[in-house]
């Protein structure tokens, strides 16, 4: 049977500014509209990467949900674990960018559905799905969207889950605009890494919760037996049962254009290479390959023609429950 992952998360509407827009702080100007989020581009190349997945979120009833919807299940990402609520949107940000190229977001989101997917009649289904998954993969992005009560059922989820065999993947994507401060921000952190059995983070995400620690500190705080710690130049500290590795990514050959998603499609094809049977070092060659490739491109997801050639791994080891 093919190893199966479900991400939760939330998807937006992205409008971005087009070619010849007027630049910020000149008003007007022309934006392109797509969609975008961590967990859905992580989803949508686990699927370009035969990963069989499904999409965890609320959306509304309105057209641009259904173009939503009809853009993943055209990538392969399954879509029946989408909850659809009447009356409502989704999120919208908006990104723009100034004379030199530096980018500036703007949200709308707190009345987003994605941010009642805790809280609804269909959520228990929804959170007993989770025990049929091999994989439960989700970022801090997705936490904070969710009040308290609402982590606390969805971590109550994931334990459950795990007590089957399913292994939970946390990714530190971490947004401060996201969080009311950082002690809960550090306590729901903190929360996640104990239940964790892969963590995928990067000194960006943890110095921001910890200014000041080394290398070592920041990696001393997270518990999980399996870590991928991404440091500023291509390169990944690693520390699993038995060994710890660095792994460095290949020089780059062409010009970076665009470092969207970068952490996304690593955190993709890391775990498209551990379900297929590879070890941490592999995977992680394997995520820093994807990650410098898709830099090369504007936007977060690349053409379908850019993909690199799919590798064969040696087949998975069945699941176990824990004990």
């Amino acid at each position: 049977m093919m190893a199966s992952v479900a991400c939760i998360g939330e998807c937006m509407v992205e409008l971005r500014q087009a070619q010849g827009g007027a630049s910020a702080g000149q008003g007007g100007g022309l934006y392109s509209r797509g969609f975008g989020g961590d967990t859905l581009n992580t989803a949508v190349y686990l699927a370009r990467l035969d990963v069989k997945v499904d999409y965890l979120t609320a959306l509304g009833d309105d057209a641009l949900s259904d173009e939503m919807v009809a853009a993943w299940n055209a990538e392969g990402v399954g879509t029946r674990r989408v909850v659809r609520l009447a009356g409502k949107l989704p999120g919208l940000y908006m990104i723009q960018t100034d004379g030199k190229g530096e980018r500036q977001f703007f949200h709308w989101r707190d009345s987003a559905a994605a941010r009642q997917l805790m809280s609804l009649p269909e959520t228990d289904e929804l959170l007993n799905s989770l025990m049929s998954y091999d994989v439960v993969y989700l970022s801090a992005i997705t936490l904070s969207i969710y009040d308290a009560a609402g982590r606390e059922r969805l971590f109550g989820a994931i334990k459950r889950a795990r007590l089957l065999g399913t292994r939970f993947v946390f990714d530190t994507n971490f947004r401060a605009r996201g969080w009311p401060d950082r002690d809960i921000a550090r306590e729901v952190f903190a929360t996640a890494f104990a239940a964790a059995d892969i963590v995928l983070t990067s000194t960006e995400d943890l110095l921001a919760l910890h200014p000041g620690e080394s290398h070592d500190q920041l990696m001393a705080r997270i518990p999980t037996p399996e870590l991928v710690f991404r440091l500023p130049e291509p390169v990944s500290l690693l520390r699993y049962p038995g060994g710890a590795s660095e792994v460095r990514a290949e020089p780059m050959t062409q010009p970076v254009v665009d470092t969207t998603a970068a952490g996304d499609s690593f955190a993709a094809a890391y775990i498209a290479a551990r379900l297929a049977g590879a070890g941490p070092v592999e995977a992680a060659q394997a995520g820093h390959r994807l990650a410098s490739l898709v830099i090369c491109y504007p936007g977060a997801i690349i053409p379908g023609y850019a993909m690199p050639p799919k590798k064969r791994h040696r087949p998975a080891a069945p699941r176990q429950a824990s004990k």
